[in-house]
């Protein structure tokens, strides 16, 4: 048996040995971290030069007027597995959109719930039949259903294979040569298509994707399918989700379509030339980050293909969609975000540095490598080693002091500015109390909300070299109904 003495004395060799190495380990540590911060001041940045250059866009009337000769038609891709809380409202707010011409595809994917049913009542829906072109691969459709009072709505009864899947059905049944893909879970505002498809219409020729900010609806009034009162959640998780909603479309995404190496479209709202989806093969089966991955696809194939293009993000147009609740349906969410990027990632990591793929594979790919290869173990394992190393008295006070102010004060800097551009350029939360709660919300996140969705990354990460293939559960309350 070891005496305290001996164990002492072990204890002081080990200490002695990892000194040199935890010095090392901590500088690569804030290092990386110091480049994300760095680079998330960047965007700040970025983005709010955009916003204050861009051109306003017109009103409803206005811009009606302007596009609707210029603008191609729409087919709004719906993908439905056990929506059966929100596809009717989600349907209503499809078909009462300001656009010239559009066609509604909702798919059912395989629902285990009164999905098909709930929406074949709501609408008098009746079997028809659609010639179609299998153009994308998907699993077998049971049946098509349409009614004469809504000649631009069909509802597409498929066996399950995935929201992938899904997309791919709708893509082969759209006749128009812009599709929409729109979650179930999600409500357009009326002139959201007509702000999101301008850049269309000003560079038809170059621009293959577009898309547009998502808000969280939790907290807002819903009627007929329209957002009529815009509020924030009374629930915390859904309050922090509001910030990270800002910080991603607001900041991120807008400054990464300034560089032209945008990664992402958000799965609830994005617009896309159906010739090019098609070209690449529509959505891939083998990720769960299948919204991303047709991005990364597109910029892959048209820089093979020595072709310019664009792919832009509008920040005026809003999809408002319904956040989780819980932390335990925000964690599965979270996991596979997360999985899903990595997927996307290790796919077509060809890219990453290489010039063929221009600023897509010079500065795009590098940032997913950044930010969600690298970032979620350096920043755990900084939760957990400083505290460690100054424990082992491998560095002072003062070194401890600084990481936590590295990484606190960026983190409140980022959400609190994405929040000053909200109310500088957009506006969209009409009271002064909205943004005291969020401010405070911001500040609040990078106490435990932060550290505790690195942990959910980190799950995903052990899935995704596990193999895991689960999409996982997403509980829906419903909107908040006037």
């Amino acid at each position: 048996m070891i005496s305290w003495v001996e164990f002492a004395a072990m204890f002081d060799g080990f200490a002695v040995a990892i000194m040199p190495w935890a010095s090392v380990v901590s500088i690569f540590i804030i290092s990386i971290m110091a480049a994300q911060n760095v680079l998330y001041m960047v965007q700040l940045f970025l983005a709010y030069g955009v916003l204050r250059n861009r051109r306003l866009h017109p009103g409803v009337s206005q811009a009606w007027q302007q596009l609707n000769v210029t603008t191609m038609p729409i087919s709004l891709l719906v993908p439905a597995y056990n929506e059966e809380t929100t596809i009717v409202e989600n349907v209503r707010s499809m078909l009462a959109l300001h656009y010239p011409n559009f066609e509604v595809i909702v798919i059912n994917d395989g629902s285990s719930d009164a999905t098909l049913r709930t929406v074949i009542d709501a609408y008098d829906l009746k079997p028809v039949v659609r010639p179609y072109e299998e153009a994308v691969k998907h699993k077998t459709i049971r049946g098509l259903y349409g009614s004469v009072n809504y000649p631009n709505l069909i509802v597409v009864d498929k066996e399950n294979g995935g929201k992938s899947d899904a997309l791919n059905a709708g893509i082969n049944l759209s006749r128009f040569p812009l599709f929409c893909s729109v979650d179930a879970d999600s409500l357009l505002e009326s002139d959201a298509l007509l702000r999101a498809v301008q850049p269309f219409a000003e560079d038809q020729e170059r621009v293959i994707a577009v898309g547009g900010t998502v808000r969280i609806a939790n907290g807002c009034s819903v009627r007929s399918g329209r957002v009529t009162k815009v509020d924030i959640p009374t629930n915390l998780v859904a309050l922090f989700q509001v910030v990270e909603y800002l910080r991603a479309f607001l900041m991120a995404r807008l400054a990464w379509s300034k560089l032209d190496a945008l990664m992402l479209i958000s799965g609830a709202f994005g617009i896309f030339k159906r010739g090019e989806a098609i070209s690449v093969g529509g959505y891939s089966h083998d990720t769960v980050g299948e919204d991303m991955e047709i991005i990364v696809k597109l910029h892959r194939y048209m820089r093979e293909q020595g072709r310019e293009y664009r792919i832009h993000f509008v920040p005026d147009p809003v999809c408002w969609t319904e956040a989780p609740e819980s932390l335990a349906v925000l964690g599965r969410q979270r996991r596979r975000w997360q999985r899903g990027s990595l997927e996307v990632f290790f796919k077509h990591r060809k890219m990453l540095f290489n010039p063929k793929y221009g600023v897509a594979g010079m500065l795009g790919f590098p940032h997913v490598l950044l930010a969600d290869v690298l970032g979620p173990p350096i920043e755990v394992l900084g939760y957990l080693l400083i505290p460690f190393f100054f424990w082992m008295g491998a560095f002072d006070l003062e070194f401890l002091l600084a990481y936590v102010a590295l990484s606190f004060i960026f983190g409140v800097t980022i959400s609190v500015g994405s929040l000053i551009l909200e109310e500088m350029e957009l506006k969209r939360f009409p009271k002064p109390g909205h943004l005291a709660v969020l401010t405070a919300v911001s500040i609040l996140e990078n106490f435990g909300y932060r550290q505790l969705n690195n942990f959910w990354r980190m799950v995903g990460t052990w899935h995704f070299l596990m193999g895991k293939k689960e999409w996982g559960k997403m509980t829906r309350s419903g909107f908040k109904k006037t």
